[in-house]
């Protein structure tokens, strides 16, 4: 029975390119229970304009809110935070796509796996020229496994509403840009609860050159120091620090290189 709500938080910025397939998609959904909620930070293409758009169309579904200049995304998604009334907090960006069936899946992992505090699934990556290639996380990440990078895909998850008032959601600070997700799993997992990874992909996420671009050198900068943040409160033994040095090193590699390299990470065979 769908008689739990799921509120989706969209943070949309200068997405108008992409924005309607991607609200297509939570449309499409085989779960019908849900609120989608989009806050437009400080866009300079139509992007609020196609989300108003929606909005008018569906004033029972979809709640639009609009920043008065661009806060970033960690801001941003607290803000759609205040509104949700939903039992279940889901994420999705606004050039992306959820299968139809993601909600259904997910949402019925957690009722039947009480253990869990959230879920969230492998992602399909693709560009202009289409699906390149999907992402492979493990089941169920430990600790250690939180050493290398975020061991959790944050734009297909589901979360208990309860879990993220308990730690207080995003952590708003220009330091965690680009993080938000990883400190959250962070904060997650130092309160004792754990999150599970759906092998099927449930999501397909763009990954294309203007995604390359927001990954700048300052990102870099901002996941060295909350893997700094998120070791201590995890307890990660003292052996394992030397990989804060690694997205600092990644960030020096020449965009062709990495873009070889993190291809052929992921490519489909």
């Amino acid at each position: 029975m769908e008689n739990e709500k799921i509120s989706i938080i969209m943070g949309i910025y200068n997405c108008d390119r992409y924005l309607r397939e991607s609200i297509e998609s939570i449309l499409s959904q085989t779960y019908k229970n849900w609120e989608l909620i989009m806050c437009d930070d400080g866009s300079t293409d139509n992007t609020y304009k196609i989300a108003k758009e929606y909005e008018n169309r569906y004033p029972d579904k979809i709640i639009l809110l609009k920043n008065k200049e661009n806060k970033g995304l960690n801001y941003t998604l607290n803000k759609c935070l205040e509104k949700a009334s939903g039992k279940y907090i889901a994420r999705q960006d606004g050039d992306d796509i959820s299968i139809s069936t993601r909600f259904e899946k997910e949402i019925n992992f957690l009722k039947e796996n009480k253990d869990y505090a959230f879920v969230t699934s492998n992602m399909i990556l693709f560009d202009e020229s289409g699906e390149w290639g999907k992402t492979k996380n493990k089941e169920k990440p430990n600790k250690i496994d939180f050493v290398k990078g975020s061991p959790f895909c944050h734009a297909p998850c589901l979360i208990k509403k309860e879990i993220f008032e308990e730690v207080k959601g995003y952590s708003v600070d220009k330091k965690l840009l680009r993080v938000e997700d990883y400190h959250l799993w962070f904060k997650i997992y130092s309160k004792g609860y754990i999150g599970y990874t759906i092998q099927e992909p449930l999501y397909k996420a763009r990954d294309d050159r203007d995604a390359y671009k927001r990954r700048n050198y300052r990102n870099r900068i901002n996941e060295a120091r909350v893997k700094i943040i998120g070791f201590k409160m995890l307890k990660i033994p003292i052996r394992y620090y030397i990989y804060i040095l690694r997205p600092l090193i990644v960030g020096l590699l020449p965009m062709r290189v990495y873009d070889i390299l993190h291809k052929n990470k992921l490519k489909i065979n």
